[in-house]
């Protein structure tokens, strides 16, 4: 039945919840008491937190009618999710969120993490957005830092990264803990691209990720990893006047987003040495002091 843009409210542990028909989530009490429900994922999914006396978990739900699901049948949103359980097992990391267990329930399909305290510093999430950006610039260094490593292991593992933005990350503002936590889209190097515009945050996505039969690999994420320091250094303004740090990471990070996929570095790997080397200029040393 196609509900168009009808919303129902139904509360889950005394948690309001947005879905578009009710559905009943009690295979969730196995894992103890709701207290957050993310309601509004574009993936088809619902989201949760999840506590008992002893643990927090963030629960992946696939086999409801969400509110944004763009029209898709619910079982392309159970088969995606079925689909990412490899991906958390093969790309395990310190980084990435842990991934306790994939199964069925409640006529759908779930995933179960540990929960981690942090907020995502998207565009979707303006305050810790907006408390991001006024970080002391040493610390906005070490998250893109982490990122980088991440992307590094990801690209070792022969993955490429689809569809990550700053929304898949979690900054906790406190301790300045991050982590991955959306791996869903990534997939097995290499990828060609067959659907045109392909999934992700236009801010970094590359210009292969918009052409049919473009090659999706490490060259592509590693325009991607570019495109990401911009947009945490400079709120997305690429012009050499906005950039904060010096004119040799500058150089660096242009580069890795140049349209030509030769004249990028051409692996992670490459594009953290170059970094390095820059970062360890004097001038660049003063800036982080």
């Amino acid at each position: 039945m196609d509900h168009g843009n009808e919303t129902i409210l139904q509360t889950i542990d005394g948690v309001p919840c947005r879905l578009k028909e009710p559905f009943d989530f009690c295979f969730l009490s196995e894992y103890g008491k709701v207290f957050r429900v993310f309601d509004s994922q574009s993936s088809g999914c619902i989201c949760f937190g999840v506590s008992n006396d002893k643990n927090r978990y963030f629960i992946k739900f696939a086999g409801a009618e969400t509110i944004n699901n763009h029209g898709l049948p619910v079982s392309d949103a159970v088969a995606r999710l079925k689909a990412a359980v490899p991906k958390y097992k093969d790309l395990k990391h310190p980084l990435l969120i842990r991934f306790i267990e994939g199964k069925p329930a409640g006529g759908g399909y779930m995933t179960v993490f540990d929960w981690e305290d942090g907020e995502s510093f998207g565009i979707e999430n303006p305050a810790a957005r907006a408390k991001f950006l006024t970080l002391p610039m040493a610390q906005k260094v070490h998250v893109f830092e982490e990122i980088l490593r991440f992307h590094g292991h990801v690209a070792k593992c022969g993955y490429v990264a689809l569809d990550f933005n700053d929304n898949s990350t979690l900054y906790h503002f406190d301790t300045g803990k991050i982590k991955i936590c959306d791996i869903d889209f990534y997939a097995k190097q290499s990828y060609i691209n067959g659907m045109g515009r392909a999934l992700g945050d236009p801010a970094v996505m590359s210009p292969e990720e918009y052409r049919i039969g473009g090659l999706l690999d490490e060259i592509t994420n590693v325009y991607t990893m570019g495109a990401t320091a911009f947009v945490l250094f400079s709120d997305n303004n690429r012009l050499s006047e906005a950039w904060p740090l010096s004119a040799a990471l500058y150089a660096v990070v242009k580069k890795s987003i140049s349209e030509q996929r030769q004249a990028r570095q051409q692996t992670i790997e490459q594009l953290i040495t170059e970094w390095n080397r820059a970062k360890a200029a004097p001038n660049c040393k003063t800036i982080l002091a």
